[in-house]
């Protein structure tokens, strides 16, 4: 996806779960624009998290989270990596430890559990050059540049529940809303 075809885009529908029976929101809303939204998965995975991660989660050095690695399509072409960490205690023992696709994505799941998403969470954003496994990944040659979301997200509680990194090369715009007073 160039800037000549980006869409804008609300935050809203990827933070909160879906009804039953609903697709993830990037496959409806690639949908709702007549494209075709999909993902792979690349990995599920204990990891030693990094360090912005383990900061938010509070983890020692050598505590694992878990970690899901997908590849976002659209139309079946790679726009984005996306790297979703979860606290050990939350993710062991769930669908989000397993290689196998969420109905309706982990943020459902996670809200099953108990875990329903802050209204709020801080995203991180910055440009970044693409490594050579990012850009073979993505289908763009290394160095080239890339747009970095990292989004910092808590339950309604105040409890660190998952920190998502997502590497894209397509235009990012959002629509903010102004709270009401």
């Amino acid at each position: 996806m160039t800037s000549e075809d980006a869409w804008v885009g609300e935050a809203q529908p990827y933070l909160g779960p879906r009804p039953a029976g609903e697709t993830d929101a990037w496959t409806a809303e690639a949908a709702s624009r007549g494209r075709r939204g999909g993902q792979r998965l690349l990995c599920v995975e204990e990891v030693e998290p990094p360090p912005a991660v383990r900061e938010f989660f509070g983890v020692e050095p050598g505590e694992s989270v878990v970690v899901r690695g997908r590849l976002i399509l659209l139309d079946d072409a790679p726009v984005e990596l996306a790297y979703s960490y979860y606290p050990g205690h939350i993710a062991r023992g769930t669908r989000l430890a397993d290689a196998r696709k969420i109905p309706g994505g982990a943020v459902t799941l996670l809200a099953t559990l108990g875990y329903v998403p802050e209204d709020e969470p801080l995203e991180d954003v910055g440009p970044a050059a693409a490594d050579e496994i990012q850009g073979k990944t993505l289908g763009v040659p290394a160095g080239s540049p890339v747009l970095v979301l990292t989004r910092f997200t808590r339950s309604t509680n105040g409890e660190p529940m998952e920190v998502s990194v997502m590497t894209m090369t397509r235009h990012l715009q959002y629509r903010q809303r102004k709270q009401g007073s």
